[in-house]
Parts: structure tokens; C-alpha cells; sequence
């Protein structure tokens, strides 16, 4: 939303109250929260008199957690301030507060805030400081916050925040824009809208900048932004209100600062081992019944395909039906018999559900008697004939509503079903709503995932044991990575459709999601088999790999025999590399850095890898580069150092792009130097034991590295630990908990020796 126009003018329905000098402060005690207080009026006050008739905003500044501060800026305390907010996980530290004669400073651990208390200079400065050497991470100054006052009665607060020279933007939610948000406007709001445009399912008001500090707008409300696209030189964002809160985030990279986003919003969930393997669905529109599933499955199973997941999309139930969580007799007459069969065929079940309750549905009676359902000001059911025909809207803001709904679904667990797709929950009406907790229906709008996604996802908890509990959503706010796994949406079956995937799963991870998935071939319509082929790589290699579609199968013998060939092998890749991938899910669940990283969040000094956004590092040891042109050359940079291709061992001198022609059964997929990379000795499920039998890769150890990389069991315990040192011309691989035999590997040299008594000594070849 912008409010001027050009840098001297207010727009005519807007007048402004800018936050222009400090007045006075105090330091008072919120619970355990030390807080400060600073006015700040809106125009010099130089006597009494000018202390009269004239707005002036409140800062309150706390420290959530070392080395962040939350500030909230407000107009009138009085205002009704109503739900939903974010539930986060606050560690406050005790900060320390220094007055001077000329600032006010606040520390949060290493986050140093200057408040200045210059006349008519006001100015609020984030400081990091890393051993003594501070750093400037942006700074609020003369004229950016203010209160701005519309013409018919409504007040929104703003602030802009400063954009260094070169400084690039990242996150805001899964967004198929720009990989960079520079020069982007960007509102937060929930909205069904495919993967080819401004809207998105997953809207998160926070962003990671290139120099290591994040933003969170603390609020699930409709959050405008304007990054460099007002004023080019802020990040502007606001809200329709009284009152904005925000937390700065610092850090000494962009890891670290997005590793306490995540301490602050919520660490995600361990997916279970089995959920890395590849998931295959009936898709959407198509028919299915029992004979058709099992035409899959066996076909699976006669291509030597490893497949860990089977999907029932939509069409398990009744049309007219959704939500009724019973299975359509018609064309599944056992449901309980068919569920028993793919299990004993080692196969997880996923079935999918929405929060929405149609007309028809055996539910609809039951949830509006009960009150479970979202009720309009006139006490009526809030329907639409949208998607489904006279569909009711669960009410998970009612204990008791969300407590039915996790009823009716631990029916269909109780009958052998171990995971859902969480879909929708994005088309949340505002008008005339009325939540059973009195919730603000403009900030449910974007929150109501949150609280869908948390009830399906606590009941498998319970269901089925902490560590072995996983969604398949859709839509998504801040904090909804504690619920994985999410994926991308409906994509079309084109290699641009493939890049705007991407780019919006980047974006995402700099919002802290650690898992992350999509369409494998696109979504709508059926592409050529080209296509499909250059997609499975990509699918592969993302953290959750699933093949789904909408008119058309996506089993990949219906496009042509090379594909079967194509995902063999990188299905068969992907399960042996679980000892490497699982460790980095163990990360993500442990310090909120995602598993598929943009580049520029491992390279941060490589100017180049900044606006990157076609290829990615999985982990900080892989770096995968999809293809995408027609023509079979990929195109893709290689940072300093050397890289070795992990599928033909050819070596590469980073620093530059490349181009190469590539065949379907490869991709541009490298390992970085320094890298002790464990191999799993199994390639046909994802859930083995990751201890026995693998092979210790070791690509260009530097003289004098000391590497470490552990080994995990399936419940993300530490089992055993590998480490490389190099002194010399001399390796020395250990493995320390790991009771089998192991293997030790250089690709470059074509060199395997087999480890003896848990230690092995090599000669390493300059």
C-alpha cells in the first residue's frame, strides 16, 4: 500500500503523524519481559504548549531472544486489540539499557538498538555486533514510522526500514514472483491462485535480507509491503490499525539470523525416514478404484520403481461429499481390506481432506447442531456454492469443533491411513464472520491454516507417535513450518511452471520451511514427456518427492519407457544419498535452516549468487541445478572452488557459469570441495539402517580439515559418526558407533578401500 506520491507528497486522502524526535522513556515489566518505553511525538516540542493537540507514537522495545528485538510502534493503547497472534516460542533475555545524553541504547545479546535523542532526528538503529566489530543491519529514521490518518476515519501504522547499497530481500512466503522482492508490493493474503502470479498460498510477513537480518511483522493481518517500490531506498510495511509489531532478527549470516526466526516462530517437525521416498497419487480429476490403484502400485513393483507412498486424492469420497471422511463404497467396497493390502505391500497410505464441510455431507447436520461450524452476525451457517456445493467452514477457533473434526478423521487413521494432505484453507471469508473465540476475521483469514494444519497434525502425534507424524499442506503462515511437510501448489505440466515452482520453494525456505515439495510433472494439464523427464530430477532431489497431477496419471510408463528409466534412477539416487539427507532434515529440525537452500544463503560473499533462483544447494554439500531449456543445455554457476559432478566424477573449477548438454538420466548435480559425503548401502526404500554398509566419500579434503558427519537412526538419535582428517598426504577415515564393515571412497581418484577395526588410512594424491 503505498501512501505518497513521489518523495515529497502525502497522497491527498492520507495525513500523516511521522515520529520526529525521542521525548522521554521508561523501563517498565511486562511478565518476565523487561520493556522500554519511548515517545516519540510527532512534531518538536520545545515548551508545553507544544505538547498539545499533536499525535505522538509509542515504541516498546523487548528482546524475545538474544540477538533480537521486538518493536511495537502504536498510536492509541486504548484500541480493541483482538486475536488471532502468532504463537511463538519467546526465550526473553534480560536486556541491558544504557541512557546517554544523546541516545538510548538497548542490547539484546549481540543486537545493539540506538534510539537517538537528537531534536528533530529521530532514529531507531539495529546494530550487530560480532566480537567487537559492529555492523549496521538497518536503521528506521526522520519521517519513515509514522501513523497514517485516511480521510474516512481509518488509521494504518507504517514503517520503513533501511535498504543498504546492494542489500537484496528475500522470503515473504512462497512467492512466484522475483526471486529478489526488491521493487516488489506485496500483500499478505491467503488466495487459491495457482503458481503463475502475485498470489500465493503461503503468506509470511517476514524477510531475510542478504545481510544477515531478518524481519517479522508480528501479525497475521493484512501486511503491505513496499520493498524499494515506494521509496526505493526502504522496506516499507503496514498495517490497518492502532498498532505494528515487528522483530529484527540479527545474526553473523544469513543462516544464523534466520536459525532464531525459527527459535522465535517454531522449529519444524522431523518428518519420519519413510516419508523421503517417493509418494505416488491417484491425482485428481482422474478415475480410480481398488483395480486401478494396484495397476499402479504392481507397476511399480514390476519396474524395480521404489515406492514408499500411496495417495487417494479428492475421489475417496463421495462426490458432493467433501468433507465426509467415509470412503465411496461404490468404487472402494474394502476400504479396510485395500488399506491392509498396501501395507503389507511396505507401503504408507496418505489420504487427502479439506476443512471445508459440504451440504451433502453426513457431517453438515451434525456440525451446524453442534455449533461447529463458522456462523455469519446473523447467527446463520456461513455458506458457498464455491468448490463445493453449499459448503460450511470448520470453526477450529471452538475446542470443541476442532476436537470433532480430529474425531471424524482418527476414524480413517483408526482404519490403517498414516498421513493426510492438508488442502485449502486459504478461501476464509471476513465479511460479516463471527469466530466462536471473538477472533478479528481480517487476521483469521490468513491465520486459519495455522490452526487446520495443527489439528491434524497434533492428532497424528497422538495417533501414530511424535516421529512418525506428517501433513501434506497446502497453505501456510508464519510458524506453519513447525507442520511439515508443505508443498507447492497447482503448478502446469512446463518447464516456466517448473522454474516458478522453484523459485517460489527458495523463497520459502528464507521463511524458515525446512521441507518442502511439488507436482512432479506440473499439476494441470499433461506435458510432453520432455518435460516430465526434466522434472523428476528436480522432484527428486527436493526434500519430499511426489508424482500428482489433475486430468492425467502421472506413473511415468503413460508418458514413455525413458521416464520409467529416468525415475528408477533417481528414485534409486535419492534413497542412497538418505544417510546425507536425513542428517540435513535432523538440522533442519534442530536449527530451522531448511534442507534446499537458495545459493545466495550458503555464498552470501559470491555477488553472483544473489538473485539466483534455478538452482539450489540441498544441504551445504550439494548443489543441484534443474534443466530447463528445451534444447537439453543446462545452464549453471559454479562458486569458487572445486565442484565434482556426483553422477560422472568429471571435476570443475568454480567461479564462472557453465553450459552443458545434458542427457535425461543427468542433471548439473555437484559436491562441494571439503566435503565428506556418507552414502547409504541401500537403494530401494528410504528407512534402513543408515549405519550399515555405507560408503565415505571424500571430495578434495584440504591439508589440515578435520570433517565430522553423523550418522543418524530413524528416530533422529545420533547412532554413529564418521570423521575425515587430513594431514599431509595422508586421510584418515573413522567411524566411531558404526558396528558393520564400511567402505571410504575418492570419485576423483577412483579409489575404494574397505575399512578395517572401524579406521581406515589413505593416501591422498595432490
Amino acid at each position: 500500500m503505498k501512501f505518497t506520491a513521489g518523495f515529497w507528497q502525502i497522497r491527498k486522502e492520507y495525513t500523516p503523524a511521522y515520529a520526529v524526535e525521542y521525548h522521554s522513556h521508561r523501563v517498565t515489566k511486562c511478565g518476565d519481559q523487561t520493556v522500554l518505553e519511548v515517545f516519540a511525538p510527532s512534531r518538536p516540542v520545545t515548551g508545553h504548549a507544544d505538547s498539545l493537540n499533536l499525535p505522538m507514537l509509542t515504541y516498546r522495545f523487548t528482546a524475545p531472544l538474544p540477538g533480537a528485538v521486538r518493536v511495537q510502534i502504536t498510536h492509541f493503547d486504548g484500541a480493541a486489540v483482538k486475536g488471532p497472534f502468532f504463537n511463538t516460542e519467546s526465550h526473553p533475555c534480560d536486556p541491558v539499557i544504557t541512557d546517554t545524553p544523546e541516545a538510548l541504547l538497548f542490547y539484546s545479546g549481540p543486537m545493539q538498538v540506538i534510539i537517538s535523542k537528537k531534536p528533530c532526528a529521530w532514529s531507531v538503529s539495529f546494530i550487530w555486533d560480532q566480537n567487537g566489530t559492529q555492523t549496521l543491519l538497518t536503521e528506521s529514521s526522520y519521517r519513515n514510522a509514522a501513523a497514517m490518518f485516511h480521510q474516512d476515519g481509518r488509521t494504518f501504522i507504517i514503517e520503513q526500514l533501511r535498504l543498504s547499497v546492494s542489500e537484496s530481500l528475500y522470503g515473504l512466503g512462497e512467492r512466484f514472483t522475483p526471486f529478489v522482492k526488491n521493487g516488489q508490493a506485496v500483500d499478505m493474503w491467503q488466495e487459491d491462485g495457482g503458481t503463475a502470479s502475485e498470489i500465493a498460498y503461503k503468506n509470511i510477513p517476514f524477510y531475510l535480507s542478504s545481510r544477515g537480518y531478518g524481519v517479522l511483522a508480528d501479525t497475521p493481518a493484512d501486511v503491505s509491503y513496499e520493498i524499494g517500490s515506494e521509496k526505493v531506498e526502504r522496506a516499507q510495511f503496514s498495517v490497518e490499525g492502532q498498532s505494528l509489531a515487528y522483530v529484527v532478527f540479527g545474526g553473523a549470516s544469513m543462516k544464523d539470523a534466520l536459525s532464531r526466526y525459527t527459535a522465535y516462530t517454531g522449529y519444524p517437525a522431523l518428518p519420519p525416514a519413510w516419508s523421503f521416498g517417493l509418494w505416488l497419487s491417484t491425482s485428481f480429476t482422474t478415475a480410480y478404484d481398488e483395480k486401478t490403484v494396484m495397476s499402479f502400485i504392481n507397476g511399480m513393483r514390476e519396474r524395480d520403481l521404489p515406492l514408499s507412498v500411496f495417495h487417494f486424492d479428492c475421489c475417496w469420497m463421495k462426490d458432493f461429499e467433501w468433507t465426509s471422511f467415509e470412503w465411496n463404497e461404490a468404487v472402494f467396497p474394502d476400504p479396510q481390506g485395500l488399506l491392509n493390502r498396501l501395507h503389507a505391500l511396505g507401503l504408507k497410505v496418505c489420504v487427502w481432506i479439506n476443512p471445508y464441510i459440504a451440504q451433502k455431507s453426513p457431517l453438515f447436520q451434525e456440525g451446524m447442531a453442534g455449533g461447529y461450524l463458522v456462523c455469519k452476525t446473523d447467527g446463520s451457517v456461513w455458506q458457498t456454492d464455491m468448490w463445493q456445493a453449499g459448503m460450511a467452514l470448520v470453526d477450529f477457533t471452538n475446542p470443541d469443533a476442532a476436537a470433532w473434526y480430529q474425531n471424524r478423521l482418527g476414524r480413517v487413521l483408526d482404519q490403517g491411513v498414516d498421513c493426510v494432505k492438508t488442502d485449502f484453507g486459504e478461501r476464509i471469508p471476513v465479511k460479516d464472520i463471527v469466530w466462536h473465540d471473538g477472533s478479528d476475521p481480517v487476521k483469521m483469514h490468513n491465520y486459519y491454516t495455522h490452526l487446520y494444519n495443527e489439528a491434524v497434525f497434533s492428532l497424528l502425534q497422538t495417533r501414530r507417535g511424535r516421529g512418525d507424524a506428517i501433513v501434506f499442506a497446502r497453505s501456510a503462515t508464519a510458524g506453519g513450518q513447525k507442520y511439515p511437510v508443505h508443498w507447492g501448489g497447482d503448478s502446469t505440466a512446463s518447464a516456466l511452471s517448473m522454474a516458478e515452482t522453484l523459485r517460489a520453494g527458495l523463497s520459502l525456505a528464507c521463511c524458515g520451511f525446512g521441507f518442502w515439495s511439488h507436482d512432479i510433472g506440473g499439476f494441470e494439464q499433461s506435458g510432453s514427456p520432455e518435460v516430465y523427464k526434466r522434472w523428476l530430477p528436480f522432484g527428486m532431489l527436493s526434500s519430499h518427492s511426489r508424482l500428482h497431477g489433475s486430468t492425467g496419471y502421472r506413473v511415468p510408463w503413460v508418458y514413455d519407457e525413458e521416464s520409467v528409466d529416468v525415475l528408477r534412477f533417481f528414485t534409486k539416487l535419492k534413497l542412497s544419498l538418505m544417510p546425507y539427507l536425513f542428517a540435513k532434515a535432523v538440522e533442519a529440525h534442530q536449527t530451522g535452516i531448511p534442507m534446499m537452500r537458495p545459493m545466495v544463503m550458503e555464498f552470501t560473499q559470491d555477488r553472483s549468487c544473489h538473485p539466483l533462483d534455478t538452482q539450489y544447494m540441498l544441504g551445504e554439500s550439494l548443489l543441484a541445478a534443474p534443466v530447463f531449456r528445451d534444447d537439453s543445455v543446462a545452464e549453471f554457476y559454479l562458486p569458487q572452488g572445486e565442484w565434482t559432478c556426483l553422477l560422472t566424477g568429471r571435476v570443475y573449477s568454480g567461479g564462472r557459469w557453465f553450459t552443458r548438454k545434458e542427457g535425461f538420466l543427468s542433471m548439473p548435480l555437484f559436491v562441494r570441495e571439503n566435503t565428506l559425503l556418507i552414502r547409504g548401502g541401500c537403494d530401494t526404500r528410504p528407512d534402513y539402517d543408515y549405519a550399515d554398509g555405507f560408503t565415505a566419500e571424500l571430495y578434495h579434503i584440504k591439508d589440515g580439515a578435520e570433517l565430522s558427519a553423523p550418522l543418524y537412526d530413524l528416530n533422529g538419535i545420533e547412532k554413529a559418526r564418521v570423521t575425515a582428517v587430513r594431514r599431509g598426504n595422508t586421510v584418515t577415515v573413522r567411524a566411531s558407533g558404526a558396528a558393520g564393515a564400511f567402505r571410504v571412497a575418492v570419485p576423483s581418484q577412483k579409489h575404494v578401500v574397505e575399512a578395517r577395526g572401524g579406521a581406515v588410512e589413505l593416501a591422498w594424491m595432490p
